[in-house]
């Protein structure tokens, strides 16, 4: 039996300057759970700050993306530069501030962001080879800035209105409100969203967001079209 593949692209680790350490766990058990091979992608480049996770303040530090990330994949990350998006069968991004701060920088740019480079050449390949991206929590507006940049249409959420989603809609990319539990299917372009931490009050409701996006996005892998290996 031939095993569905899936990239995971991590944004560094912790909530405020990386990815979001339950939702990147969750996500990566539902894959497990499901019967996926996994890789893990992450871009080698630095963060954009370091925040003590105790205090919220920020230090003076300075850490790397794709080294941060390898505590969450347990060393087993490699850099999104190298990430061949004909190999995979699916692509899932977990949120976190690193999301909007390190593949982005939608965190202090809104709708003007850019999306780190390595990273949006691989998800414009995802995109071009019409693979189904997952995106989870703040991560949706790395994928709005993708479709904005290459003149696309789109559709996404991140939860409830408010001021991440009114941003998006300034890309240009339509934001759908969605409960916390709910995915979000964007057709044209095969991009399903669902908020996790934006709505969710507990690692519990976030479960059930990320097993919902999961789920739904390895539905839309065709059995008959498996990434080659």
């Amino acid at each position: 039996m031939v095993r569905t593949r899936v990239a995971v692209v991590l944004s560094g680790c912790g909530v405020f300057d990386g990815a979001e350490i339950h939702e990147a766990v969750l996500t990566l058990l539902a894959l497990d759970r499901a019967g996926c091979d996994v890789d893990c992608f992450a871009p080698d480049v630095p963060q954009m700050h370091v925040v003590d996770h105790r205090t919220g303040a920020v230090t003076n530090e300075t850490r790397n993306v794709l080294t941060e990330s390898a505590r969450i994949a347990r060393g087993a990350v490699r850099d999104v530069a190298t990430a061949d998006a004909s190999s995979y069968d699916a692509v899932l991004l977990p949120g976190g501030f690193g999301a909007a701060k390190n593949l982005c920088d939608f965190a202090v740019a809104g709708d003007q962001c850019r999306v780190e480079p390595t990273t949006a050449r691989f998800l414009r390949a995802a995109l071009a080879a019409q693979r189904p991206i997952g995106a989870a929590c703040i991560a949706p507006a790395v994928l709005a800035a993708v479709l904005r940049d290459a003149g696309s249409q789109g559709e996404v959420t991140v939860g409830a209105p408010g001021d991440e989603a009114a941003a998006i809609e300034r890309m240009g990319i339509v934001h759908v409100p969605c409960p916390v539990d709910g995915v979000h299917l964007d057709r044209s372009n095969g991009v399903l969203t669902s908020p996790a931490y934006m709505a969710a009050r507990s690692i519990g409701e976030a479960a059930r967001s990320i097993d919902a996006l999961v789920a739904a996005v390895l539905a839309r892998v065709p059995a008959r079209s498996r990434a080659v290996r």
